[in-house]
């Protein structure tokens, strides 16, 4: 079980990775072109953080298994992209539809530095 744990786990942050690096691209076209996100990329930034709220749970998991981070980083930033990325969306919803794809699209980059610091960290 604890193979099947630790492969899910690798696997939803290589998703993480893709999935911050479409994002990042497509919101960053969009502030670009001085237009505002669609709802199918609010959707996939949504979806993104539920990918990151299931790789949380399967890390918990791991960690109740005995699993230990290389570095305690390695839970730092799991933690750090469940608050920023919808504390980001919500605060970006208030301003002008330019500021909203600058944000969004930013957040997604931000986030992807914090997956790859945390695939880094995370093996032992």
């Amino acid at each position: 079980m604890d193979n099947i744990l630790v492969a899910a786990h690798a696997l939803l942050a290589n998703t993480l990775v893709l999935m911050a690096i479409a994002l990042g691209l497509w919101g960053t076209a969009s502030y670009i072109r001085a237009k505002a996100v669609s709802g199918s990329f609010r959707a996939a930034y949504l979806l993104m953080f539920g990918v990151v709220v299931i790789q949380s749970l399967f890390g918990l998991a791991l960690l109740i298994a005995g699993h230990r981070p290389h570095l305690i980083l390695h839970i730092v930033y799991g933690i750090f992209a469940a608050v920023f990325l919808p504390g980001l969306y919500f605060y970006s919803a208030r301003g002008n539809r330019s500021r909203e794809a600058a944000f969004l699209a930013a957040s997604c980059w931000i986030v992807l530095i914090a997956y790859l610091r945390g695939i880094t960290t995370g093996a032992g």
